[in-house]
């Protein structure tokens, strides 16, 4: 038993290690990071030089609300309002800025996700994986984790460049009725979250192999699904129960999901 645990535990090393070589060499790698920096950055400066103007309808007419008067949009008023946004809020409903935030990004991971693992199957590389060396298990394993590492560091990109943004905007950085320790949960309980949804979109791409264009579709509807549920499990006000409820739900997504993937791979062509 332990020398079969051992031979598992070498073999996923060897997966994971052969699959961040191929991470850190790919250009697609590098290109998603650089859009998380600049993404908010983009998004802060739109937002805030379209702040206070009138929101019009498809004809160029002013939409009015229920008391007649012009619709205002508005832009973000907090940097920590980039980042998401807390229960209390939400409660208010969804407005562009809860819509345009860090959030975007498990949007963005699918992309990444689907255009790595299909360039496996189109190039072959997978099918000579399979034959001469790795178990489709530790291919599954490496892959939501190469995932999971590649999502985290678009949010930590992402959070430094709403930070800059902010910056640049004069955005406050007032912490109100917040704390340090609740902006550290909420950010570590979206980077834990990731291990949901990149196991979701490891799923949808080894059932697609090739078909990145249907991967990417299939993912980003599936993200849209779940995207009302993203700032309800990591609000800004987030706590240790946040945390831990975003840790508990990416573990058992990823063994649960993981499996099914497996089952996939051994019941389909490869080719």
């Amino acid at each position: 038993m332990e020398n079969t645990l051992n031979t598992f535990s070498k073999r996923v090393k060897s997966m994971i290690a052969v699959d961040f070589k191929r991470m850190f060499k790919s250009r697609l790698f590098y290109i998603m990071l650089g859009i998380a920096i600049i993404v908010p950055i983009l998004v802060v400066v739109m937002t805030s030089m379209m702040d206070g103007t009138v929101t019009t309808d498809q004809y160029g007419n002013p939409v009015l609300d229920e008391f007649g008067n012009p619709v205002l949009m508005e832009g973000f008023k907090s940097a920590w309002e980039c980042i998401g946004s807390t229960n209390e809020s939400q409660a208010m409903g969804m407005d562009l800025t809860s819509m345009c935030n860090i959030n975007l990004v498990y949007f963005g991971i699918a992309v990444f996700i689907c255009l790595f693992v299909s360039e496996d199957f189109r190039s072959g590389y997978a099918k000579n994986l399979f034959t001469v060396r790795s178990k489709k298990n530790d291919y599954v394993i490496s892959k939501i984790i190469v995932g999971f590492v590649t999502g985290a560091l678009m949010l930590i990109l992402f959070f430094i460049g709403s930070m800059i943004a902010s910056a640049m905007m004069g955005l406050s950085f007032d912490l109100g009725s917040l704390t340090g320790a609740n902006i550290f949960m909420c950010l570590l309980s979206k980077v834990l979250l990731m291990g949901v949804f990149s196991a979701i979109f490891v799923l949808i791409s080894v059932c697609v192999k090739q078909k990145a264009w249907l991967g990417i579709c299939l993912s980003l509807g599936g993200g849209m699904l779940l995207f009302m549920m993203i700032p309800m499990m990591t609000p800004l006000n987030a706590g240790v129960m946040n945390v831990f409820l975003c840790l508990a739900g990416g573990l058992m997504f990823s063994f649960g999901l993981g499996t099914i993937s497996n089952l996939i791979l051994n019941k389909i062509s490869l080719v």
